[in-house]
């Protein structure tokens, strides 16, 4: 068992999940997202965020579910992703926000019988229990990792090389 902080619960098809607090920079009402070319179809766009350019990931799509209209209570959250050499800034949109709050008893455990079901479970830190209901904290860093690194250069943009 781990013992952890505040969690900015949040709900994806009346699912409840959570992303550690201190990941999280801002929560933004919905606003105009400038379409990219040729992006992935879980990238919706780039925001201006006080004159910083912010990619905007559909965190439904990313996950693995259907797209869904915006509503009342869809948000943007920012959050940082932990990448090694540098962090980066992501907005991704959500169903809706519901608060900043601890688990219950403030106890995150592994889902450690995923291996068993040949799920590898990187998107997931733990799951833990808010008010009884279960709440699956993401592992923004497992969650990305797939897609960030996946990504093939086009021809006309090669790898850089390395230095002698």
């Amino acid at each position: 068992m781990n013992r952890c902080d505040d969690f900015v619960t949040l709900e994806l098809d009346e699912v409840l999940y959570g992303i550690p607090v201190e990941r999280v920079q801002e929560i933004l009402d919905v606003c105009k997202v400038s379409l990219m070319p040729n992006a992935p179809d879980y990238m919706l766009g780039v925001i201006d965020l006080r004159g910083e350019n912010v990619p905007i990931v559909d965190l439904r799509i990313l996950m693995g579910l259907a797209p869904k209209a915006d509503t009342a209570q869809t948000r943007f959250i920012v959050v940082q992703l932990q990448s090694g050499v540098a962090d980066s800034v992501i907005g991704v949109r959500t169903d809706r926000v519901i608060d900043v709050a601890q688990l219950d008893a403030g106890a995150l455990q592994p889902l450690s019988e995923g291996q068993k079901l040949a799920w590898d479970g990187l998107s997931v830190l733990g799951i833990g229990r808010r008010n009884g209901a279960l709440i699956s904290v993401i592992d923004l860093e497992g969650l990305f990792a797939r897609k960030l690194n996946i990504a093939q250069r086009a021809p006309n943009h090669p790898e850089p090389e390395e230095a002698a």
